[in-house]
């Protein structure tokens, strides 16, 4: 057999680092069933581009920001898609809040052996396995979990990983016998033809290694929201404030609102449609996860300085097309609006072309259509506001009167755009 060898998932658009702003890290190996198809992924931090190993500082504020990052920075294909995670953790993230904004049945926890396999340690481990366990997210442990003292653990655990470079075959065939009855086993660091085989033969389940692919890092560039923003949107969800005002606050950051929607369709998220909306994205999440995810969010941006002015015209854009489209069309149509504004300059903030920096994010095709080629619903509303800033009268007369619109309700939502955006202090 040949091993299949995976598509590169680094021809994407986030993976070309822009001079400015800052970018994050993941790598992401894949894990082979016995037919060569992609089960999962390994995912594994990284401090840059060319980094070829884990950063040596391994702690549980370094895995919370690893895992916000594979969410929310991250467009739901680059990493994972509809496979399944495996993300190695510490003993500490076992009782992580960071683990509450996931969807556990796409994640498999790689839990490390106790140091000096003390037993008390041991079981009280094996009580936070039962209650993820539990929650949905699978187990994943070394040969070690297959050992006396770790009975407690075997229950919980899905996957035995078998590390073939160890030079243990008696240990291989006692864990394929085990296996049998509790657990499927991944022979991982498998480099060569008959490390390969030896394990299939064996009846070993999932295939890992530079055989079949090595780790390839995939970059995305960081768009931080307003550090005042996310601390006003911590205060409401934390008082449960109306959807009304908590979505006033996202429609105003459009880097706030950019990370939301990715976030909850990622592959960790795990829902079955694309949501578009704010609105639906807070019901969707609830307050409780809600708030998890904003304080999390809140540890990884920049706390300095006022958002730029990018982010004043964008938002200035986006409310400016929510009042032309007022009297036009349907509430929903006119959050389209807001979107197509906000996300006019997505662009920019990404440092990528508009068509790159769209495909990292679900928008209604018809928001799509405006950003790339200034048509469909929201196209002519795009114009007449880039119009404005231009101060080019003749467009704006003429794509006004395409829409029925007059002259006086153009300058009137300009102006009432400029003035809210200004009463944010953006």
């Amino acid at each position: 057999m040949q091993p299949t060898q995976p598509a590169d998932p680094t021809q994407n658009p986030e993976t070309t680092e822009s001079a400015s702003g800052q970018s994050v890290y993941i790598a992401r190996q894949p894990i082979l069933d016995r037919k060569q198809n992609i089960f999962g992924y390994e995912l594994l931090a990284r401090a840059d581009a060319t980094s070829q190993s884990a950063p040596a500082r391994h702690t549980i504020e370094s895995d919370t920001a690893f895992l916000f990052n594979a969410l929310s920075n991250f467009a739901t294909e680059q990493l994972f898609g509809d496979k399944l995670a495996f993300v190695n953790c510490i003993l500490e993230d076992l009782s992580g809040e960071h683990l509450e904004i996931v969807f556990p049945e796409r994640i498999a926890l790689e839990v490390p052996r106790v140091p000096e396999d003390d037993p008390a340690a041991i079981g009280a481990v094996a009580e936070k396995l039962a209650c993820l366990r539990g929650r949905g997210f699978r187990i994943a442990a070394g040969a070690f979990v297959a050992t006396g003292p770790y009975a407690p653990w075997l229950p919980h655990v899905s996957f035995v990983k078998f590390d073939v470079q160890s030079g243990n075959p008696a240990l291989a065939q006692f864990l394929a016998k085990k296996a049998q009855r509790q657990f499927q086993l991944v022979a991982e660091k498998v480099e060569m033809p008959d490390q390969f085989k030896t394990h299939f033969d064996l009846g070993f389940d999932y295939f890992q290694g530079y055989y079949f692919a090595k780790p390839q890092t995939v970059t995305a560039k960081v768009v931080n929201p307003a550090f005042s923003n996310v601390l006003q949107l911590i205060n409401l969800v934390a008082k449960e404030a109306e959807l009304r005002e908590i979505d006033e606050v996202i429609k105003r950051d459009p880097a706030l609102s950019f990370k939301l929607l990715r976030y909850i369709n990622s592959s960790g998220f795990g829902l079955m449609s694309e949501v578009t909306s704010f609105r639906h994205a807070v019901t969707l999440l609830g307050y409780r996860k809600l708030f998890r995810w904003l304080t999390l969010l809140l540890a990884t941006i920049d706390k300095s300085g006022m958002p730029p002015a990018v982010f004043r015209t964008a938002v200035t854009r986006g409310r400016m097309m929510e009042l032309l489209a007022g009297n036009l069309m349907s509430p929903e149509e006119c959050d389209n609006a807001f979107v197509t504004g906000v996300f006019s300059l997505l662009d920019t903030m990404l440092g990528v072309p508009m068509d790159k920096a769209l495909a990292s994010i679900t928008l209604p095709e018809a928001v799509g259509d405006a950003l790339l080629h200034h048509q469909g619903t929201y196209g002519p509303f795009l114009k007449i506001v880039e119009a404005c800033e231009k101060g080019a009268f003749a467009d704006i007369e003429l794509e006004a009167m395409l829409l029925n619109l007059d002259a006086a309700k153009v300058s009137s939502a300009h102006l009432q755009a400029l003035a809210w955006t200004e009463s944010f202090g953006l």
